[in-house]
């Protein structure tokens, strides 16, 4: 590891220098690589210092135990390298993590897609309150969100919901909530006080970018309609949605939340990018059993993740045997005790994985 450490610590300053070279300055495109680079390094690089550091501490406080006769100084010396012991196994601990190799999308805006699932008008509505759960866990984290299609039932559920989230590292956050979610809960319309279960699902997928999929333009067929409800004056009187079919695949993109046509185009693209190259990832991740088994959850979009119960107000990640009473706080966004939870337990079962490769 710390033979990498050292390779790391010279290609960041390799990469400093070119930084301050003009005709990289330049050239925009080496230049953005480059600070990407920068980026990824730094925080490696600045543990190893932290390591580094500790371990000078270390070997100072020996070196003072086997020189020094004062008791008082010796007492000293003792309990600064007590720290320095801690601050080293913290340090490696933290570098194995930083070491550990990045998923190439985490940085990537994402695409959500919520659908009700299994109990009627009930899945519906709670199928709205985990996109409204997404929304405000967005503006916590100051990222926009921005609609794509919405099909509502007209008293206050949806049947499916499919919006972006942009921000950096939106993946990386997000990423854990693909799955099937359930709610456990009395219905309003429930006279006899029952507790009904209900489910949506929820898949999340990173955005595509151009470099990432190419698609052959006859596979594609484009329809041109009027939009359908809510919507304005407008909706019902232009030609403004567009239905996007992808032959290959079967897979129909409808975009009618921008007025223009173009604009809706444009989204009914991006959507259908974004969707084939999570198609390819669903096929690489099938193909790698091992890597699968060593995550958290098997990846599967039929697989119940969380469990919502408001009569005791929890809150239950299967994943993780993880529980939380504070279902509100939850559907309100805040979401970091799962997410957290979710990434810390993924990284340890990789971490695991490769020690025992070693």
């Amino acid at each position: 590891m710390f033979d990498k450490l050292e390779e790391l610590v010279a290609k960041l300053d390799e990469i400093m220098k070119q930084l301050s070279d003009p005709n990289v300055v330049n050239d925009q495109e080496k230049f953005k690589r480059l600070m990407k680079e920068q980026s990824d390094l730094t925080p490696i690089v600045e543990k190893y210092k932290e390591y580094k550091a500790a371990k000078e501490s270390e070997e100072e406080s020996l070196m003072l135990l086997d020189e020094e006769s004062d008791e008082e100084m010796k007492e000293l010396a003792k309990e600064e390298l007590a720290e320095s012991k801690k601050a080293i196994e913290r340090c490696e601990q933290e570098l194995k993590i930083l070491l550990l190799p990045k998923d190439a999308n985490d940085d990537k805006n994402v695409v959500v897609e919520i659908r009700a699932g299994v109990g009627g008008e009930e899945a519906a509505l709670f199928a709205y309150e985990l996109y409204r759960m997404y929304q405000h866990y967005a503006e916590k984290k100051r990222w926009k969100s921005e609609l794509i299609s919405i099909d509502d039932t007209g008293i206050g559920g949806i049947k499916d919901v499919t919006f972006m989230i942009k921000g950096k590292g939106a993946y990386s956050k997000l990423k854990y909530e693909s799955g099937v979610h359930r709610v456990q809960r009395v219905p309003e319309t429930e006279s006899g006080g029952r507790i009904h279960t209900s489910a949506a699902s929820v898949a999340i997928m990173p955005e595509a970018e151009d470099v990432d999929i190419t698609i052959d333009e006859k596979d594609i067929r484009i329809d041109v309609m009027r939009a359908s409800g809510n919507g304005g004056q407008c909706v019902n009187t232009t030609d403004s949605a567009v239905r996007l079919t992808h032959y290959p695949t079967g897979i129909v993109i409808y975009s009618q939340t921008e007025k223009s046509q173009i604009q809706n185009k444009a989204k009914a693209f991006a959507l259908l990018k974004t969707k084939l190259y999570d198609l390819e990832m669903q096929k690489a991740h099938d193909a790698e059993t091992e890597a699968r088994r060593s995550q958290i959850g098997s990846g599967d979009r039929s697989e119940k993740v969380r469990t919502y119960n408001f009569p005791q107000s929890r809150v239950t990640d299967h994943r993780i045997k993880l529980t939380s009473y504070r279902l509100n706080e939850t559907l309100n966004g805040d979401l970091d005790e799962f997410i957290d939870g979710l990434t810390a337990a993924d990284q340890a079962a990789k971490l695991a994985k490769m020690e025992g490769n070693e």
